[in-house]
């Protein structure tokens, strides 16, 4: 168990190389991850179950003793994601499953690996994993209101599927993850050290120009909202991650079953690009940040 938390340590620090690798080695051998195609809810639902599992009830009792901050962030993350994704549209001329799959990306909640971002650039991880948590939680409701909002003109939307789709993906596997870690606590501590590992390898799995704008924009436009806010540099820096960094898999996920495959690519390089964009940030703030 100990190798494996060391490896899992390892990746975390070298996770940017290793999604460019994966990512070149895919390229060029496409068969070797076909089967992930079909089961991408199932590996999307192991990491939000990982989620789940590292969640205990302080994180929610964080949540109701720090509301504002956490419901800052959350709208931010839903008002600007989405809208930039819009607006690329609109200024791209995209139509039809494009423009909805690069919305539809846009309309995601944070993913987890925000919170490994936040904790690499020495961020509020306390407050990330919160806004995670939050913004995960209202996705069944906000990815088919957005969706029929700001979509509704490219495809037809499927409302009340995408809600109950949502809610078996994302909320389902999230509440048996906190539920196994409320039964048996300390007794799975072992799994949780690895279950970073778990997640980064069916993200690996799972793995253009206005995708990379919506990603930087939300970034640049995370961190001004935080800064007009006031809020320290460690929230700043949690913000910032949580409104540019997308839970792609799960656009990829919905697309795939809800629209045509052309609607995914837009997820698809998302997954890519974030991590590759967010590691650099959070290396570049450890660096540079006013607390070195």
């Amino acid at each position: 168990m100990g190798s494996l938390v060391s490896f899992s340590k390892w990746l975390s620090k070298w996770f940017t190389v290793a999604v460019i690798l994966w990512a070149a080695f895919n390229y060029a051998l496409p068969a070797t991850s076909s089967w992930v195609i079909p089961n991408t809810a199932y590996l999307l639902g192991l990491i939000l179950f990982g989620m789940g599992l590292t969640l205990t009830t302080e994180d929610f009792k964080r949540i109701a003793k720090r509301p504002i901050p956490v419901v800052l962030g959350t709208v931010a993350h839903y008002v600007i994601m989405p809208g930039l994704a819009w607006l690329l549209c609109m200024i791209f001329h995209l139509k039809g499953a494009t423009a909805a799959g690069v919305i539809l990306v846009g309309s995601c909640p944070s993913g987890t690996s925000s919170s490994v971002m936040a904790f690499l650039s020495g961020g509020d991880v306390a407050l990330d994993v919160s806004i995670e948590t939050l913004s995960t939680l209202l996705a069944p409701l906000m990815i088919p209101t957005l969706l029929s909002f700001l979509a509704g003109q490219y495809v037809s939307v499927p409302a009340q599927s995408l809600f109950l789709s949502t809610l078996r993906i994302v909320v389902v596997p999230i509440i048996l993850g906190v539920l196994v870690h409320s039964i048996f606590g300390k007794k799975i501590d072992a799994i949780i050290k690895i279950m970073p590992l778990i997640s980064q390898a069916a993200i690996l799995l799972i793995v253009g120009a206005v995708v990379m704008l919506h990603n930087l924009c939300g970034y640049a436009l995370g961190f001004g909202f935080s800064k007009i806010l006031g809020l320290e540099e460690p929230q700043q820096k949690a913000i910032t991650f949580e409104v540019g960094m997308q839970d792609s898999s799960l656009g990829a996920t919905l697309a795939m079953k809800y629209f045509v495959p052309q609607a995914a690519i837009p997820s698809t390089i998302f997954s890519i690009w974030h991590n590759i964009s967010g590691s650099i940030l959070s290396s570049w703030w450890k660096n540079h940040s006013k607390n070195n």
